[in-house]
């Protein structure tokens, strides 16, 4: 089980404790009161390479969860977990490698994991059609919590929670760059 602390705390440790149930839901929009936050049009979907560049921010994103492959038009595979660490080490192996064409890719700080959240949409709260088969549980970003050297943010896409977790918890890991 994990928990993870803040506000919304009760949250991410349901999250955790339910997993497979919450990840498995069906997706919920409301768009009656307010359009999308984050619509599809904003982003430049690359077809073949399983990237998209989100236009105001200028960041491109990976399309799938690490675990996760691109096939073309939705991801495959189960999202894995990670420590703090091994997804740092996770996108130093994709640099290193080169496989996606860039040696840029990094965790994206928690201001930039947020600018994709889909804050009309829950389990998962992101863009489905820009992000599939997205889990509706925590990411891990870049962004260390001060005064607590152990500790870094993650963001939950199931209910749009902020909290900190011990980097030795295991979130799942979105990578982004900067575009060209």
């Amino acid at each position: 089980m994990m928990a993870v602390r803040c506000k919304a705390g009760f949250l991410l440790w349901l999250n955790g404790l339910l997993g497979a149930a919450i990840v498995h839901a069906q997706q919920v929009c409301d768009t009656a009161s307010k359009p999308l936050s984050s619509p599809s049009a904003r982003f430049a979907i690359g077809s073949e390479d399983g990237v998209v560049i989100d236009g105001p921010t200028q960041l491109m994103w990976l399309r799938c969860a690490a675990g996760q492959s691109w096939r073309g038009d939705a991801c495959s595979g189960a999202a894995t977990r990670h420590s703090w660490a091994a997804a740092q080490a996770l996108a130093a192996e994709l640099n290193r490698a080169g496989t996606l064409f860039y040696n840029d890719w990094r965790l994206p700080s928690l201001r930039e994991l947020a600018t994709v959240t889909e804050r009309q949409c829950s389990n998962p709260r992101i863009n489905l059609s820009v992000f599939p088969d997205t889990p509706g549980a925590a990411f891990w970003s870049s962004t260390g919590r001060l005064r607590r050297d152990g500790d870094a943010y993650v963001l939950d896409f199931a209910s749009g929670a902020i909290g900190d977790d011990v980097k030795t918890a295991e979130h799942h890991v979105r990578l982004v760059r900067n575009a060209p």
